[in-house]
């Protein structure tokens, strides 16, 4: 359950937060050795090294949450209660 939620978390975390995500990411990578997620780590470098230039040049694909279980380049739709906050703060998602 926990392990659940914290991964919850972290991808609403990289949804809203796209210009602190390579810190996320660092948090997601952190989170990955306490767990001893060999595929987590893995993943997370190379989104670490490249996430941080892809956000700074705003080419992150919409709706990617990020984790080492999805392609890193795929674009994934935005859960409502997320389109909300993001309406509510007049940015655009699409």
């Amino acid at each position: 359950m926990f392990i659940t939620m914290a991964w919850t978390i972290f991808r609403k975390a990289i949804l809203l937060l796209q210009y602190a995500h390579t810190f996320v990411h660092w948090k997601m990578l952190q989170f990955g050795f306490k767990i001893k997620s060999t595929k987590e780590v893995i993943g997370q470098i190379p989104r670490l090294v490249v996430g941080g230039v892809k956000s700074f040049v705003g080419k992150i694909p919409v709706g990617n949450p990020g984790g080492a279980n999805v392609p890193p380049l795929k674009a994934f739709p935005i859960d409502s209660e997320l389109q909300s906050i993001f309406a509510k703060a007049g940015i655009n998602v699409h």
